[in-house]
This record gives structure tokens, C-alpha cells and sequence, in this order.
């Protein structure tokens, strides 16, 4: 297959919405790949839509339940921070960058999900302490390229404060600019998550999330610069696309406490869970319900009257039950008795005491417990897709397609770099290219 560039810089602005197209239209950077390159400013996510799933998506082509990441965190009923699908061996299948890295190329990624422990030759996964004992640094070291980390962190690390956003984003930013100019990969994976931060504890639009979007803009011109500096940027492309949206919330929905109700989940005086024949497994705005044994047919009619039921209640939150054969055909877990889907306004938790439904506050959010706002939600909702912008080599000029799906973009980068993900779900947009 013939490749039709160098150098493929993917950059992944995480919860990026279709609908802050107008105001990327106005900021410079991004308005000049808008402008010189090729875009979809309507991309389908995939069900759930969730950071980890989507970023395993975009470099495979296919849906969750085909490339393992049906989620974020592992089923890990009772734990307070669940452990976090972060390493490539969850992915089943192969990856862009595995077969970028079989046909010689040279492959970077920086803080890409789900690359823990891949081979890729300069690799600083987001992967983060999750138990007492582990410091972050040594954590990251293991799991990554040691020497380039290192490196990194000796160059840019005092820009760091532990996981705050934007100066995470900004260590990301300098540490990119320094392996496109150092090192000059043809495949560079980047993912910024200061715009989904700011989402997720201020709301969709607000002030934050604007000047987030702001300092996306100005991150993008300097990586433009560097692939300047590092005269590579004629043979270079620049992708730059979003993962899913984010809709709003003031109310969180704690299935688990009907289930312990029930009797399906049995917790102690500490509130650690006991034992357990149902649990909900959240995705922010959907979340999957778990039954234990698969042969316990009283527990799944229990289960899936109770959930029906609280569909019929307009007060519930609850828009829609799916069961685990409709969820799979939807590219979902299908291992899962239920998918249930939230109203807009609501999203679920998997705490296991208090109210069925909690009003969430500022001091909610300033103290971690809930958001305002969230993603997760089925792909179907109104005003909910991703965007996707290219530009350079290989790309047509002013070219705007009006439509297509996460899971096309896999292929569409494979196609770039001449390279062939094998069974996809989706397919390569041959409209966006100079084939």
C-alpha cells in the first residue's frame, strides 16, 4: 500500500465538541487547519463514550467490544479508585502504532491511553499512582520508555504540579515540541486533557472550558512550530480531532442503593462491599449492570423488572435499559446483563449509600464527589458529536466531509502511513486523502 506521508502527528484535545466549532473557527491555529486542510465537524463517537474506549477506537478502528476497552476502570465492586485499563495488553488485536512500529517507523506517544508497557520508542503513558504506596514517578517509569521519561522530566518536569491541568498539559506540550524536534518520529500520538478537566468541574461552557479551548489554540501553533523547526513540516500531517462531547449535569444517580436495597449487594459497617449478586458499573452517562452469575435467572428478572420499572418513572434519570445483546450490537460490552442510559441532566455514580438521586453542589464537585459535567452517554444524543481536523501531506485541501464515525479514523491513519489494521469496523475516508 503506498504511503502517502512521513510524518503522522495525531493530536487528541480531549471532550473537543462539534459545537466549539464557531469558536475554533475564530482562534488562529486551529482556524488555519480548518482553512488549509480537511475536516468532519460531525464525528460519531462510540457507546460508552468514555475517554479510554475512544482513544483504544481511534487507533484500531473497531468498537469497545471488539478491542477489549469497554470502559474506563475495571468491575471492581466497593473500590473507592478503581485500577484504570491502562496497559496495552487489555487491547485485543493489533494497534496503529504496533504496525507503524513493524514497518520500521519510528513511533512517539505522549500520555495516550492505554499504552502502558507498549512497544513504542519513546512512550510516556498516562498511567497514574493508584495505591499508597506508589509515587508517580517510578510508576510512570515502568510502565514507559525509562530514558526518554527521564528526560522529559528532567527538562520540563518543574512545569508539573502532580495531575493539575493546565500545567499537566503544559509538561505534555514541551515535552512534544522537544521529541518532534529530537527526535522526529512518523507516528506521534498526543493526548491534552486540560479542556475535558475543565468540563468536567466547571460545565460545558464555561469560562475554564473557553480558556482551555484558548490554550489548545496556542498549543497547536507551537507544535506546528516545532515541525518547523524541525524541517519536517512539508512531509508531515497534522490531525488534530476530538474523542466524544460532554453534555451538563445537576443530578447523580446511585443505582447501587437500590440494589443493596434489594439484597443484591451486601455491605459492611465501613461501607466495603461483602458480597454481591448485581452491581452498576458506571460510565459516566450510561452504566453497565453487572449480574454475577450468569446461571442466576431470579436475580436477572429481579433486575431487569427493577430497572424497567424505574424507566416508567420520569423521575428516575433513567432514559433507557438495554440488554447485554442490544448493548454489544451497539459495539458495547455484551458480557453485561444491562446498559442503562441517563437523561440529559443526569449521570450515574456507583456509590452505595444515601439517596437514590443527589442534587449535586459546588461543594460536591469542589470536593470531588460529583461533576458538572460528564460524557458516556449513548453516541444517539442531540448535539453530541467529536470533530476531526488534517492538514499536509496526504491531505486534500478544502475538503469537508459531512459525516463519519470514531472508529474511521483508524483506518483513514493507517491509510496515511500505508499501513493495514486488519478487520476494522471502520473504514479508511478516502475523501479526506490525496489517494
Amino acid at each position: 500500500m503506498t504511503r502517502l506521508t512521513d510524518h503522522l502527528i495525531v493530536i487528541s484535545f480531549d471532550c473537543l465538541s462539534s459545537l466549539d466549532i464557531p469558536m475554533l473557527e475564530e482562534l488562529p491555529n486551529f482556524k488555519e487547519l480548518l482553512e488549509k486542510g480537511a475536516h468532519c465537524k460531525n464525528v460519531e463517537t462510540i457507546y460508552p463514550s468514555v475517554t479510554y474506549p475512544c482513544h483504544a477506537t481511534i487507533v484500531t478502528g473497531r468498537f469497545p467490544n471488539r478491542h477489549g476497552i469497554i470502559n474506563n476502570t475495571f468491575l471492581q465492586p466497593g473500590a473507592s479508585s478503581p485500577d484504570w485499563y491502562w496497559h496495552r495488553k487489555y487491547v485485543s488485536g493489533t494497534t496503529l502504532y504496533d504496525e507503524a512500529r513493524k514497518a520500521g517507523m519510528k513511533t512517539a506517544a505522549l500520555l495516550w491511553p492505554v499504552t502502558a508497557k507498549a512497544k513504542i520508542n519513546y512512550n510516556m503513558p498516562e498511567i497514574f499512582a493508584n495505591r499508597s504506596w506508589q509515587h508517580q514517578i517510578p510508576v510512570s517509569l515502568a510502565n514507559g520508555t525509562p530514558l526518554y521519561q527521564l528526560e522529559m522530566n528532567r527538562k520540563f518536569g518543574k512545569i508539573r504540579k502532580g495531575l493539575n491541568q493546565p500545567e499537566l498539559d503544559d509538561f505534555v506540550l514541551e515535552s512534544t515540541v522537544d521529541t518532534i524536534t529530537a527526535k522526529k518520529p512518523n507516528l506521534l500520538l498526543v493526548h491534552f486533557v486540560d479542556l475535558d478537566t475543565q468540563r468536567h468541574y466547571h460545565g460545558f461552557s464555561s469560562e475554564e472550558a473557553i480558556a482551555a479551548i484558548r490554550r489548545h489554540d496556542v498549543r497547536l501553533g507551537k507544535i506546528v512550530e516545532a515541525l518547523k523547526e524541525a524541517g519536517i513540516y512539508q512531509d508531515s500531517t497534522i490531525v488534530a480531532l476530538g474523542d466524544h462531547s460532554a453534555l451538563n449535569e445537576s443530578k447523580a444517580i446511585k443505582p447501587n442503593v437500590v440494589l443493596k436495597e434489594r439484597g443484591l449487594i451486601k455491605i459492611d459497617e465501613n461501607n466495603k462491599v461483602l458480597s454481591w449478586q448485581a452491581y452498576c458499573k458506571s460510565c459516566d452517562g450510561s452504566a453497565y449492570i453487572y449480574v454475577k452469575d450468569e446461571h442466576d435467572l431470579e436475580t436477572k428478572h429481579t433486575v431487569h423488572g427493577l430497572f424497567e420499572s424505574l424507566v416508567e418513572d420520569s423521575n428516575s434519570g433513567i432514559e433507557r435499559v438495554l440488554t447485554g445483546e442490544e448493548a454489544a450490537a451497539k459495539g458495547a460490552d455484551g458480557n453485561a446483563f444491562l446498559l442503562i442510559e441517563a437523561q440529559r441532566d443526569y449521570y450515574f455514580k456507583e456509590y452505595l449509600t444515601g439517596e437514590f438521586i443527589d442534587e449535586i453542589t459546588d461543594n460536591d464537585v469542589k470536593e470531588g464527589r460529583y461533576t458538572h459535567a460528564s460524557h458516556g452517554y449513548s453516541p444517539e444524543k442531540d448535539n453530541y458529536t467529536t470533530v476531526l481536523m488534517a492538514a499536509g501531506k496526504g491531505i486534500k485541501p478544502n475538503t469537508t466531509i459531512p459525516s463519519m464515525h470514531l472508529v474511521d479514523e483508524g483506518p483513514t491513519f493507517a491509510r496515511l502511513l500505508g499501513l493495514d489494521l486488519g478487520d476494522t469496523d471502520g473504514q479508511s475516508i478516502d475523501e479526506l486523502l490525496k489517494v
